[in-house]
Formats: structure tokens, sequence, C-alpha cells
């Protein structure tokens, strides 16, 4: 995550900052929640694996993954005020918050969070792994080009594929211009 620790990318619904140690209790407390287990088919972690987990994050040089929180409303050097609605990565995305759910703030992030990774760090193939359940998320990356290439029974799952092609590119930039970028 090094290359992306400083990025905030600020759009009309949402913000989307780097995931510090001073975000890990709250994400801690959302992944007790068994609904959030189950939609993102994790097992719980202690807070001191979770602390850890974050630290990985934050020193793989390597990573191309970029790690935040979206937050709503408040400025982003305030980090108390922040309303930590989902924890979202080029990997997944997950909502945490129910009464936000279904309000854009997870489309808004995803192309966000997708813009960036076509325009700095050079990705040309998305890939999002949802439970056969979760048929708002499986919804809204149909909404945004992703197409369906496989699904596993046995964890009971469903592979949405988005190879970026130019006219794939030229929509998802469309669809972003209205972001900012900034330093943490």
């Amino acid at each position: 995550m090094k290359i992306n620790q400083n990025t905030v990318l600020r759009g009309t619904k949402a913000t989307l900052v780097p995931y510090t140690s001073a975000h890990v209790p709250r994400y801690h407390e959302w992944m007790q929640s068994e609904e959030l287990q189950r939609l993102t088919a994790s097992e719980p972690l202690s807070l001191e694996q979770e602390y850890e987990m974050q630290r990985s994050w934050r020193d793989d040089a390597d990573s191309e993954d970029l790690k935040c929180f979206l937050r709503v409303g408040g400025s982003v050097s305030g980090m108390a005020d922040l309303s930590h609605v989902t924890e979202c990565s080029l990997l997944w995305l997950s909502f945490s918050e129910p009464n936000y759910r279904g309000r854009g703030f997870g489309k808004e992030a995803t192309l966000m969070m997708m813009s960036y990774g076509v325009t700095k760090l050079g990705i040309t193939k998305f890939e999002a792994k949802i439970g056969q359940e979760n048929e708002a998320s499986i919804c809204m990356f149909k909404k945004l080009h992703f197409k369906e290439v496989a699904v596993n029974s046995v964890f009971q799952e469903v592979t949405l594929r988005l190879d970026v092609s130019d006219q794939e590119r030229r929509w998802l930039l469309e669809q972003t211009n209205h972001v900012e970028e900034k330093s943490y």
C-alpha cells in the first residue's frame, strides 16, 4: 500500500481515505457481525490480528491494493468525525453500516477505486467474488459492466469480471471526472 498511503479521493457522495490504525477498532467491531462475515466470507479475527493485518497492508511496498475507508460528511483532516460506512479495496467492497446501503455510496466508491486503479496502477482487469445471496452487490457490479464468469457452489459465491477495454476506460473516466485526488 505504500504507493498510495497518502492518497485521498473525494467524490460527491464519498471520500476515500487511507486505512490507518485509527480505523482498526471500528473495522474490528464491524467484523464481529455474523451477517458481514457471511457476506464477505470472512472469519472473525482478534483485535491484535486486525492491527497486524492493517500493518501488513500498510507496509507492503509491492501491494497495488488500495485499502481505504469511505466516509460521509465532515473534513478529511478530522479523524474523530469520520462516519465510517464501508471498507473498500480493489479486491472487495463490503457495506458495514446497514442504514447507508442502497444510497449510491458503494457505487461511487467502487467507481472511484476502479478509476484510480486504471489511471494510477495500470490495472486492466477487475474481479469481484460475491456471495450468491448478496443480490444487491451482484446487481451493482453488473450495472458497472461486470460480467458473471463463474459460480462456485461449494463457497456459494459468484465471480464477476470486467476487462478494461478502451471503451470501458473512457466510460469509467466519464463516471469519475468529478473526483478530486488529494494528499492525506
